[in-house]
């Protein structure tokens, strides 16, 4: 273009509309996006280019698709491409996917991360819960040493459920029982003084031993500090399990004694229930993508959308640090 025609272009700018202006912002930068997430995900592919069927490596290029490179297996005549057989396979808009997982990092909600992309809501949270499947692979392998554990209650939730079991109430409102009762989720949190942390759903209700034998038996060491508060639950589970254990009495305002105190495992839970807060509630059935997803912020081994994108295509599949 010469010099004359891009002034002339450039004067017709002021012009245009907001709407105009930010459609132009957006097929300007569409080409570029585009490129950074196609190079990122095709290098991954090319750390474990192999058949996703029969697992073979003798594989030939095979043309483009959707803006990927396409592979053809020699033995078995699958095609397949860098998406293929992960989470984010058969999903559009591959431009906004680092921009999506900035707003997962920053917790933003469905609506807000929808609103900035300029997608629609449904898309947004079907990619929330392809990326938090990344959390499922994501877990530590055990407890040791000091190890506390104790229980967060949630309100039990139906959210988007077609079918619900129970009338449905306002978003925000009470349990109408006192106390901790069948309306209401635990959550059993464990955490050892690495900064470890197991997470377990264990149902509706108050927490059980049984429910703690099938939780913690198998995730810590014999030699293991189980510190509590006064719940009997873990006192008659580590009688059975053959386990030390110590409770620190809260009623009675008693938070430490010496080592021993669950400060770190309800500081979790402070930063549990404000993350997700600006979720405005979460379904009791994804609960435990959420919380491995907690847990994976809380260790801070993915701070970039770049690392979030990588992680969940399966470049590293092995993230816990033992």
């Amino acid at each position: 273009m010469l010099l004359a025609q891009w002034e002339n272009f450039i004067a017709q700018f002021a012009a245009l509309s907001r709407r105009q202006r930010l459609a132009g912002i957006t097929l300007l930068r569409g080409a570029a996006s585009q490129d950074v997430t196609v190079a990122l995900v095709e290098s991954v592919a090319k750390q474990r280019l192999y058949c996703p069927a029969c697992n073979s490596s003798h594989v030939h290029r095979h043309g483009h698709a959707h803006g990927l490179q396409r592979y053809r297996c020699v033995p078995c005549g699958r095609t397949f491409d860098a998406l293929t057989g992960t989470p984010l396979a058969h999903l559009r808009h591959k431009t906004l996917w680092l921009d999506y997982a900035d707003c997962l990092l920053a917790s933003d909600s469905v609506r807000k991360a929808a609103s900035q992309l300029g997608v629609h809501r449904n898309t947004t949270f079907r990619w929330r819960h392809r990326f938090l499947s990344l959390a499922k692979t994501d877990r530590p392998h055990g407890l040791h040493g000091i190890a506390e554990a104790d229980e967060l209650y949630l309100l039990e939730s139906e959210k988007g459920s077609r079918n619900m079991t129970r009338p449905a109430r306002r978003r925000g409102s009470h349990a109408h029982k006192r106390g901790i009762s069948n309306e209401q989720v635990c959550i059993l949190v464990a955490r050892d003084r690495t900064g470890q942390t197991l997470d377990f759903v264990t149902g509706k209700g108050a927490l059980t031993k049984a429910q703690l034998r099938h939780c913690l038996l198998s995730m810590i060491d014999k030699d293991v500090l189980l510190v509590t508060d006064g719940h009997a639950a873990y006192r008659a589970f580590a009688r059975e399990a053959g386990i030390s254990h110590q409770a620190v009495n809260l009623r009675a305002g008693i938070r430490v004694q010496g080592a021993a105190h669950v400060q770190n495992v309800n500081a979790y839970h402070s930063r549990l229930r404000q993350w997700m807060g600006p979720f405005h509630g979460v379904a009791t059935r994804y609960l435990p993508n959420y919380l491995g997803w907690r847990w994976i912020l809380d260790a801070r081994r993915i701070r970039s959308p770049e690392t979030l994108l990588k992680a969940t295509l399966g470049a590293f599949p092995h993230l816990t640090v033992t």
